[in-house]
């Protein structure tokens, strides 16, 4: 294979990815308990909140506040899954990268 081929190859390769990564970004994930519902994109950013209050008294807003931290890690554990899990085949090509 000669240079050229080897060029037209990689910028391929890079616009593929960037189209990947840009499908990721523009996925949204959720992270939910019985409390809480949260909606994250895949670029991390906090899209939505929503408290379900019937179920929630002014004196647990503590227990509240737990419950929205772990639905939103949880959001953000599944944007992590899905990113590994759509990148993982330019990962052999270009290790480290992700």
């Amino acid at each position: 294979m000669n240079m050229q081929a080897i060029m037209r190859q990689a910028q391929n390769l890079q616009k593929e990815m960037l189209k990947t990564k840009q499908e990721i970004d523009n996925t949204n994930f959720e992270g939910e308990n019985s409390l809480v519902k949260v909606v994250v994109n895949g670029k991390k950013e906090l899209i939505k909140i929503t408290i379900d209050s019937d179920t929630i008294e002014a004196d647990d807003i503590e227990m509240l506040q737990d419950m929205i931290l772990v639905a939103v890690n949880q959001a953000f554990k599944k944007v992590d899954e899905y990113t590994e899990q759509k990148m993982a085949k330019y990962g052999n090509m270009m290790p480290g990268l992700f």
